[in-house]
This record gives structure tokens, C-alpha cells and sequence, in this order.
């Protein structure tokens, strides 16, 4: 028998709302994150549409999320959050995905609303499948055949324009789908078909539709006018005891392996004046304040918001900050606001490495960086990493473990007993869609295994210092996600049916070709449908340029798969 879930009413009596949302109109909007509620409602995204949702007349809009604990105790049915009614009697079921590796929750929560997964399968009396968020425009192709309408692209103007659509007239699944094909980034994935050659390589796409079959990536210019923080505060959340406000969308920095600094594009900052507005809110109902960007020690008069927080009693907390960006001006903001721990990402130990992933980042300015930070009151620094980076030699390796003794060394300085302390957390390299490293296959995985348990066991010996991981399985699943076609639903269907023996299952697809094979640079890939306002020749040259740090090919001719270090 299912165990009880937690709480719902005790969760609801927990959430302060602080929108008013409109009253009900006659589209049922059941909007779902594909995990459990503490990590969806720590999403911004999720709670920028869900307040747009909520707001619009024309809609009735519920919440619904994975359920919580192992499989064997989830209920029978999933059903909304507000008023428990079955999800698969809305009439639109619209889905925020964030990462790709809730692709496989997607397909879980179809099964478990009783929607058949293939949407092919799916008759006029069913609910209308939409889904949109960033891990769709980046490549939405691995759920192409589960979903019936992706929006692609930010949603704030986007979405307004669907919904007139779905309400001009009432409701019926086909017909909206129709109107909808209207709006400027809406992906219809049954207008397309994918041809591929006797390698198994996409060969090319037919295109059954009006216009082109080219997906405009929707974003919006002006970042004022809406602002985006947090609307429903509850304490069980991950960042519960935070405020939100979404500071920046992009990165000026085009870091080569970071799909943050490409999908976002154009880089936009919200005014200082719009920020204070949202920390002034913000305050009023949470101590801290987290402000949320790719890259927060660019935003302009940061150190001044992060000194004006601390003048007010509380804290400001930004997400991640370059170390050679970061001033005394704002490491002592942060200080005073009472900040022990800030997250520096210099993404690689030494600076050749960093030098080809483009982070152009010193270990001079890594060391001033912590130091000027320790100096203000912060006790702690953590550092994210990644291994498997392409090009990446022992001695790369080797640098994440000196610059994390120097770091170290230079926090302790100071002499104070309880300062010094390092967390480094390493990653493996997953290649990502719409980056220059988008044709680079991921790292084998006993080779990944062995450079982490001597990062472990060596990171761990010296004192003050602390190591997490990600384990390589976990990062072969989400570059399978972020680089698979449509055949990827067979696998998501397989790894549904058997989840507590997914690696098996996966090892038995064998969908290597998607994570360790090289694509050839003049590749048809999955994703070049979407046009994301990149140009892929410069993608190529800066890949160009992160090869010609290599000092020695990579590859001999017998081994080839035209990468162009050689």
C-alpha cells in the first residue's frame, strides 16, 4: 500500500502568497513542476509563470508536483496541489522544466495522471500537453514525442500570447493547438519528422506546417518590466529562509562550456532602481536576500545594493561571483551583512585550462579574491570545479588540488581559528546544446572515476578542506539529455519501467553515440531547428580558439573525428 504523502494541507497552510491571483476563468491550467514541491517551489521560473497563470482571468490555474519518497509510495493518481482534482482532467497540463535530467520525471508524472506518455496515442478528449522553461530551448527533442506543444523561449510575453489563443474560443484540444501554432516560439513537434542515414546520424528534418519550421527563441528585451522573485514563501523549500530576486538573465563572460552564457543571450541586468524595489519587498518578509544570476559580481552597483541590505539588517546572499570581478567594496558588503560562506567558480585548477573554457581567470586574482573576502568577515569559500574538460591533461588535474591548498593557505592567514575553510565541489564536464563545446563527446567514465577518487582522497587530506562530487552516471544520463534526439524516449520509457535499476537499463540501450561520440562539426544536430539569435560559425571559431591553447594533439589520424586541435 502507498504511505501517506506529506501534509498537503499543512504544506498549504505553510505558503504565504504575496500576489493576488485573478478570479477564475474557464481554462484549466494544471501547472507542473516535474519534482518534488521543496525543489519546485525554490524555482523562480515556476513561480514567475505560476503568478502569471494565476493572474490571468481567462485561467484556473492549480499546482501539481512529483510525489515525494520512493516510487512504491506514491499515490495511485497525481492530482493538483490546491484542490486535489485529477491532473488529467485540466484541459491544458503545462509543464516548467529547469533541467533535463526532470525529463524522465515528465514522463513519470504522464503515468501516474493516467495520460498516455506518446502523444500520438493521446485522443481529442485528453488534456493539451504544453512544455516550456530552459532546458527546452536548449533542446526539447528528447520529450519531442511526449509532448504535444513546446513554447520556447522566456515566458513572460510568450505565454500571454497563448493563452489569448487557447481562450478564443472553447476549449477543445485540437483546435487549440491549431491557434496556437500562432504564436512566435510555439514548437509543434508532430509538424516535423526526422529523417536519418544508415550510420544512424540525422540525415534531416521534413517540415509539415506553415512557415518555415525555424523555432524563434522568445526572450524579453527589457528585464523591467517584469519583475521576477519569489511569490509563494514557505519555509520547507530549498532557500526557504531566503527571498528571491532574479537579478540578470545571461552572462557577459562566455565561459565555452556554459549554456547560461549562449542560451540567454543578448546578457540583460535589471537597474539598480527596479532591484531596490524587490529587496525593499523582499525584506519585509525574509532577512536574506538571494539575489539570482549566471554571474552576480558583474551586476552593476552590486556592492552598493549588498552594502544598502546590510545597512537594513539583513543579508545579501548572490548566487556566484568571478573572483576577478569581486572588490574590497564588495567582499566588505558582503562581510557586513554577515556572509561566512561565498561560491567562487573557477571552474578548472589551472590557467591554461581556464584559458580554453574562456574563464580568463588568474590564480592571482582567485587568491586576492579570497583574501580581500576573508579580510571583510567571510569564513568560507567554495569553489566548483570540473574534470573532464576538453583537453584536459593530469596536470590540469593535478593544478585543482595546488590552487585549492593556496586558497586555503591564504584564507588561514589571518590567523582567526575558525576561518579557512574550503569546500570544492567537481563536477564532470557535460557537454551542452548552443555552446561551442556542443560537438565534444563527454569523458569515459572509468577515466572520470579515477581522476575523482584522487581528487577525494588527496583534497580530502588536507585539513580545512571539504570534497563533493557528482557522480559520472549521473552526468552521462543529463549529457544523453542535453545531446539525444527523439529516439532518447525510448530510453526515457525504459528508465520509467525500471527505475531502480536505471544504470542496468541504460547500459543495455547502450545510447553511447549521444555522450561519447564527437559530432562532426558539419553535423545536422537536434537542436538546429531552434533559432536562438547564434550564429553557429562563431561557435566554431571560438571553439578554434579553445583548441589552440592545446600544445599537443590530442589525436593521431587514425583515431581522427575532426576536432581541430591537430
Amino acid at each position: 500500500m502507498p504511505r501517506p504523502q506529506p501534509d498537503r494541507q499543512a504544506r498549504l497552510a505553510a505558503e504565504r502568497r504575496l500576489f493576488t491571483p485573478g478570479p477564475s476563468g474557464p481554462l484549466s491550467v494544471c501547472l507542473v513542476y516535474p519534482n518534488t514541491y521543496p525543489v519546485a517551489m525554490a524555482n523562480l521560473g515556476f513561480q514567475a509563470v505560476l503568478r502569471i497563470l494565476s493572474e490571468d482571468p481567462r485561467v484556473t490555474c492549480e499546482r501539481a508536483f512529483l510525489p515525494d519518497g520512493p516510487r512504491a509510495e506514491w499515490p495511485r493518481t497525481l492530482r493538483s496541489f490546491e484542490r486535489e482534482r485529477p491532473v488529467r482532467d485540466f484541459d491544458v497540463v503545462a509543464f516548467s522544466i529547469s533541467f533535463e535530467t526532470d525529463y524522465l520525471h515528465v514522463v513519470d508524472c504522464l503515468a501516474l495522471a493516467g495520460i498516455p506518455t506518446w502523444r500520438a496515442d493521446r485522443g481529442a478528449d485528453g488534456p493539451l500537453v504544453v512544455a516550456g522553461g530552459p532546458a527546452t530551448f536548449l533542446n526539447p527533442e528528447p520529450l519531442a514525442e511526449f509532448v504535444d506543444l513546446f513554447l520556447v523561449g522566456e515566458a513572460e510575453e510568450m505565454l500571454p500570447e497563448f493563452l489569448a489563443r487557447a481562450t478564443a474560443g472553447p476549449f477543445a484540444r485540437d483546435a487549440v493547438l491549431e491557434r496556437a501554432e500562432e504564436v512566435r516560439g510555439a514548437y509543434r513537434p508532430d509538424r516535423f519528422t526526422a529523417e536519418y542515414d544508415a550510420r544512424g546520424d540525422l540525415a534531416g528534418v521534413r517540415y509539415a506546417g506553415p512557415g518555415t519550421g525555424r523555432v524563434e527563441r522568445r526572450f524579453v528585451a527589457d528585464l523591467d518590466r517584469f519583475a521576477t522573485n519569489s511569490e509563494i514563501l514557505a519555509r520547507e523549500p530549498v532557500f526557504g529562509d531566503m527571498y528571491l530576486v532574479e537579478a540578470s538573465r545571461g552572462c557577459e563572460w562566455g565561459c565555452r562550456f556554459c549554456a547560461a552564457g549562449y542560451m540567454y543571450r543578448p546578457v540583460r541586468y535589471r537597474s539598480p532602481d527596479a532591484l531596490r524595489a524587490s529587496i525593499a519587498r523582499g525584506l519585509g518578509e525574509r532577512s536574506t536576500i538571494g539575489l539570482v544570476g549566471a554571474e552576480m559580481a558583474s551586476l552593476p552597483e552590486v556592492a552598493t545594493l549588498c552594502r544598502e541590505v546590510a545597512e537594513r539588517g539583513g543579508r545579501a546572499s548572490p548566487s556566484s561571483l568571478k573572483a576577478d570581478v569581486i572588490t574590497p567594496a564588495l567582499a566588505r558588503a558582503l562581510g557586513a551583512g554577515g556572509n561566512r560562506s561565498v561560491t567562487v567558480a573557477p571552474e578548472a585548477g589551472s590557467e591554461r585550462m581556464r584559458r580554453v573554457i574562456n574563464k580568463n581567470l588568474t590564480e592571482a586574482e582567485i587568491l586576492r579574491a579570497a583574501e580581500w573576502l576573508v579580510g571583510s568577515g567571510v569564513d568560507a569559500l567554495k569553489l566548483y570545479v570540473m574534470v573532464g574538460l576538453p583537453t584536459e591533461t593530469d596536470d590540469d588535474v593535478d593544478a585543482i588540488v595546488a590552487l585549492a591548498r593556496r586558497v586555503r593557505e591564504r584564507l588561514v592567514a589571518g590567523g582567526r581559528p575558525r576561518v579557512g575553510r574550503v569546500l570544492v565541489s567537481i563536477n564532470p564536464f557535460v557537454p551542452k546544446p548552443w555552446t561551442p563545446f556542443q560537438w565534444e563527446p563527454m569523458e569515459a567514465i572509468p577515466s572520470l572515476r579515477r581522476k575523482l577518487g584522487w581528487l577525494r582522497a588527496t583534497l580530502g587530506a588536507i585539513p580545512g578542506v571539504e570534497v563533493e562530487t557528482e557522480s559520472p552516471r549521473e552526468a552521462y544520463l543529463q549529457t544523453l539529455l542535453s545531446r539525444g534526439d527523439r529516439r532518447t524516449a525510448d530510453v526515457l520509457l525504459a528508465l520509467h519501467a525500471h527505475p531502480d535499476a536505471w544504470w542496468q537499463t541504460m547500459r543495455e540501450m547502450r545510447p553511447d553515440r549521444f555522450v561519447h561520440r564527437a559530432f562532426p562539426l558539419d553535423a545536422l544536430l537536434p537542436w538546429d531547428f531552434i533559432d536562438q539569435a547564434i550564429d553557429k560559425r562563431y561557435l566554431l571559431a571560438e571553439r578554434r580558439k579553445a583548441f589552440a591553447e592545446v600544445q599537443t594533439p590530442p589525436c593521431d589520424t587514425a583515431t581522427c573525428h575532426s576536432c581541430g586541435a591537430c
